[in-house]
């Protein structure tokens, strides 16, 4: 590939800014008002035109696509720094709080993915084998390290977060789920 053709595939850095910052927008835009907030709203709190939100996402299915992208990818690619940074235990813990707060946009912007056809049901349907990999890693890792008891594996672990997102779209949702990770984890450290 040559230079010419390199720097015309990517981005301008003041374009990838400007795209980054609308998925920061619309991410609050949608948690504050719901999936119907006006793309004109969402682009006059990012401070840049209607067009340039339309440059980027084309519909407002494809910005809900790319918000629940970026979520995912955060989640997912947290799992590396986290254990870097933290013994594992406490990285699965730090985990499961970054969980809640993807429950939290997801709450407003899946019932929407899943039923549209084309490009968010497939970021929906994307999303679980990452989030699940994500865990069973650091399920892993726990487990190796010897901090959690032995008799606990990948599956137990997604019941218990199963069990735990239940209501995630009652008010008050995230504190309880705070609250059970944080009775999880000492039921899952007990006597180490």
């Amino acid at each position: 590939m040559s230079e010419v053709e390199e720097k015309a595939r990517k981005p301008r850095a003041d374009s990838q800014r400007n795209r980054d910052h609308l998925l920061v927008t619309a991410k609050a835009a949608f948690a504050e008002s719901g999936a119907e907030v006006a793309l004109e709203a969402i682009a006059r709190k990012a401070g840049v035109g209607i067009g340039t939100l339309y440059r980027h996402f084309p519909t407002r299915e494809s910005l809900m696509a790319a918000v629940y992208r970026r979520e995912v990818d955060q989640l997912a690619g947290a799992v590396e720094p986290l254990l870097a940074a933290h013994r594992p235990v406490e990285a699965l813990r730090a985990w499961l709080y970054l969980l809640v707060d993807y429950m939290a946009t997801k709450r407003v912007i899946a019932p929407l993915l899943s039923v549209s056809p084309g490009e968010g049901q497939e970021a929906y349907a994307a999303s679980g084998p990452a989030i699940m990999g994500a865990m069973g890693r650091l399920t892993t890792a726990a487990l190796e390290s010897g901090d959690v008891r032995p008799d606990l594996s990948p599956e137990d672990l997604q019941r218990l977060v199963f069990g735990m997102t239940y209501g995630y779209t009652e008010p008050g949702w995230s504190d309880s789920a705070r609250r059970l990770i944080d009775v999880m984890m000492s039921g899952l450290t007990a006597g180490r």
